[in-house]
This record gives C-alpha cells, structure tokens and sequence, in this order.
C-alpha cells in the first residue's frame, strides 16, 4: 500500500504532463492502437508513449515498469472523468476552458520568445492549437474536480487521530524536524516619487498598446514583474476579501474587455483586465511593475531598523512594542511580531518552512537574540523590505508525540485518509465499469488489481 499511496501522490505530476500531451501531439494521430479501453473512452499507445518520453524529461523515475504505471494513471483518469460527467455537481464552463487555455498559451509565449514561434512548433495557427488544447484541458478540469468531490467530507476527529497514533509502529512514528518561533520586525524603504512616475506612464503607454490591438497576455508575459506573468497575468478567481483592497475595488467594476486606468496597491501599479466571474469570485489578468528603490532609500532605512534593534537591546523600547508602532508587515505588527506558518496555520517553522533569508540568520541565533538588519522581499507584497528578527523559541528534532506535535499527525492522518477513501472509491468503479485492456499490457504489476477481468 506504501508504493500504491506514493504513485497517487504523483498523480499531480502526471495530470500536468496529460494536458500537454492531450493536445500537442493531436496533428499526427492518424491510425494508432488503442491500448485500453474505459467504459466509452480509448487510451492510445501514442498517449502512453508520449507521457513516457515527457515524464523522463521531467526527470521523474520509476522503480518498476513506467509504461504500466503511466497506463494505470490514465486509467484512473478515464474512470475520474466518466464519474464527473455523470455528477451534477461538478460542471466545467467554457470561460474556466478558455482562462486556463489562455494560460497555458502565454506559457508556451514565454518559452518559445513569440506567438509566431509558438505556431511554427505545432505548425498551425493559435487558433488551431487552442481548438485541439480544449478536450484536454476540459477532462483536466473535470478530473480535478471529481477527486475533490470524492474526499470533500473526509475528516478526521481527536479520537481516530489517537487510536492512529496509538497503532503506529516505531519506525511509522514521524520525525518532527527541528522548529522556530519567531519575531520579525519590518521596514519599507521609501521610493522616490520620480520612479513611481516612471513607472505608471510606463504602464500608461502599455494599455495604450493593448487598446490599439496588443494582447494583453502577451504583454503580460513580456514586461509583467508578478509571479503570474508566466500565465499571461492571470490570477485565477479569487474573492474581494482575498485581493488587495484598491486592487479588488478597481477588479470588481471592470467590464468585459476593458483595461483599467494604472492602479497602486501593496505590491506596486498595476493595469488589470477583466476575466470572468463565478458566483462572488472575479478572475481578471494584470500587468504588475514595481518602482526601484534607491540605494540611498535602502540605506536610511538600515540605519533606521539598525538603531532600533540597539534601542530594544537596551530596554529602551520592547520589541512588541517597536512592532506595533513601526513594522511595516500588517500581519504581524499587532502580535508582538510574531510571525505564523500559512503552511500550518501556527508559529512553527521547520528549515523548510523559512524563507531563505531568514533561515541562514534564524538557524545560526541565541534564544531571545536579536539579529542585524538585513534586506528580503516581503512574501506578500513581493517587495524589497528591511528586517530585524528575534529568536522567541527552539525545540530541537524529535520524534512527534500527541502532546507537542498533535496538528502534524492529525494533518498527516487526514492525507492517508483522503488517499483510501480515493483507493476505495477506483476499486469500486473498477468494478462497475467496463474495463478492456490489451494483451501487450496483461503482465503489468498494476496497484488496483481488476484492470484485467
């Protein structure tokens, strides 16, 4: 079972590796064979050849037959996509097709330099691979969907959690790495209003552009300084409450098509276009640039933190009160400072957890030490910030117990959990569907034992 729950884990993996696959080979499937065959779907040789070739150059290995496990993924597949059609509540909607194939599209822009290059690949216009990426993208989606429908109401109570410990093995027993708890205090350097200018007529000029006929996903990909410029700056539906303030009250009130006016928020200026929307959740694209900071802005500002770490080592001023009246991170200003894992939702960190910068000061600090200023990016804004850290708390590698690492075990029992219900669920449709595969595949070693009736 231990390899059957590392090849579902993988399932990711091979998800994306299938988008790519469902539409860029489509120009050359003439006559193939068809390996499998799932209740009304095919799986072609070609498919399970190309995955192969695509996950070998994804640099993922197998310790046994990677054409089986390729086959059983699709298998899976076909069986999760048959059950989604027939659910009511899973549904796919052209503009969630055409806002992931748009995405997928400004990738392969990005990788490939232009549009023109893009089509010379496939050897066919945009128009036409985006017509061949649809199928793929919709079985993706639909997919998905289907294994968070199947384990949405798996939990996990306080009891199970401990008769789950309680039955462990020694050698079961997790090992809880080394954790910090922290406090950080931070400062902004201030940007001149010289480059804030720049910036915005910058932006100005590239509305300009798009309005004259550009696409905006492509200039996205090309001068876009966020994390979802690689996507044509798409950033997936989001609600009111997750985007910042300015950015959402521009966001909700656009009009189909329409390129807003520059826009400032936390993380710089912005253009933004509308997308779609479902239900109270609005997708749009934006193109995000950010206004350089001076070296003399940087300086100031590490002469400001620097005293006060000197202040607070002298009990001048406590550290929580520094934070709440001068630290720039609203997340933590109002908590002392201290700071808190969204991995898990409490002020842990394991080394893996940390940001770099962070991890090589914190891991080398005293208890209740207090380090220099040093310069990062603040995680949220993705802007050039200045920081002084304390070192609250230490508990060194230990094997996890209930009393001091009960959320990780209850974390890691609810992943298994959700992994059987899925197992359980593919045993039973495995069952009821009907299943041909061909006698080129009859000696694979496959983890769910009725593909073959």
């Amino acid at each position: 079972m231990k390899s059957k729950n590392n090849k579902m884990k993988r399932a990711g993996i091979f998800l994306i590796a299938l988008f790519f696959v469902s539409f860029s080979f489509a120009q050359d499937k003439m006559v193939d064979q068809i390996v499998a065959v799932v209740g009304g779907n095919i799986i072609l040789k070609s498919d399970v050849e190309r995955m192969n070739i695509e996950q070998q150059a994804q640099g993922v290995s197998s310790d046994g037959d990677m054409k089986c496990e390729i086959l059983e993924q699709f298998l899976i597949d076909k069986l999760l996509v048959a059950e989604a059609e027939q659910d009511t509540l899973i549904s796919v909607t052209a503009s969630q097709v055409n806002g992931q194939m748009d995405q997928q599209m400004a990738m392969y822009i990005s990788y490939m330099g232009t549009e023109k290059a893009v089509e010379e690949y496939f050897k066919k216009p945009i128009i036409a691979i985006k017509s061949e990426m649809q199928e793929g993208i919709r079985n993706q989606l639909l997919s998905q969907q289907m294994r968070q429908q199947i384990v949405k109401d798996v939990t996990v109570t306080p009891a199970e959690v401990r008769l789950h410990y309680k039955n462990l093995n020694d050698d079961e027993i997790p090992n809880i790495q080394t954790q910090y708890e922290y406090a950080q205090i931070t400062l902004q350097p201030k940007v001149e209003l010289v480059e804030q200018n720049r910036v915005k007529a910058r932006l100005r000029e590239l509305k300009k552009r798009i309005e004259n006929g550009s696409s905006f996903a492509t200039m996205a990909v090309l001068y876009s300084e966020g994390p979802s410029a690689k996507d044509g700056g798409v950033i997936g539906y989001l609600g009111r409450g997750e985007l910042d303030p300015a950015y959402a009250s521009v966001a909700y009130n656009l009009k189909p098509g329409k390129v807003s006016n520059v826009v400032k928020s936390s993380f710089g200026y912005h253009i933004i276009q509308f997308v779609d929307k479902k239900g109270e959740k609005v997708n749009t694209r934006h193109i995000l640039m950010k206004p350089k900071i001076s070296i003399e802005a940087k300086e100031k500002t590490h002469t400001r933190l620097d005293s006060m770490a000197n202040l607070i080592r002298n009990d001048e001023i406590s550290y929580e009160q520094a934070a709440m009246m001068f630290s720039y991170d609203k997340n933590t200003r109002n908590n002392g400072g201290i700071a808190i894992n969204l991995n898990t939702m409490s002020s842990k960190f394991s080394v893996e957890d940390l940001d770099g910068d962070i991890s090589k000061i914190l891991t080398k600090m005293n208890l209740n030490e207090i380090s220099k200023p040093f310069e990062t990016v603040d995680p949220e804004s993705q802007q050039s910030v200045y920081k002084i850290i304390k070192l609250m708390k230490k508990v060194d590698s230990h094997k996890a117990d209930l009393q001091n690492d009960y959320q990780k075990i209850a974390d890691m029992y609810l992943v298994s959990k959700k992994e059987q219900v899925l197992e359980e669920w593919i045993s039973t449709r495995q069952a009821e569907t009907y299943i041909r595969i061909d006698a080129t595949y009859a000696n694979c070693n496959f983890d769910f034992k009725n593909w073959v009736k």
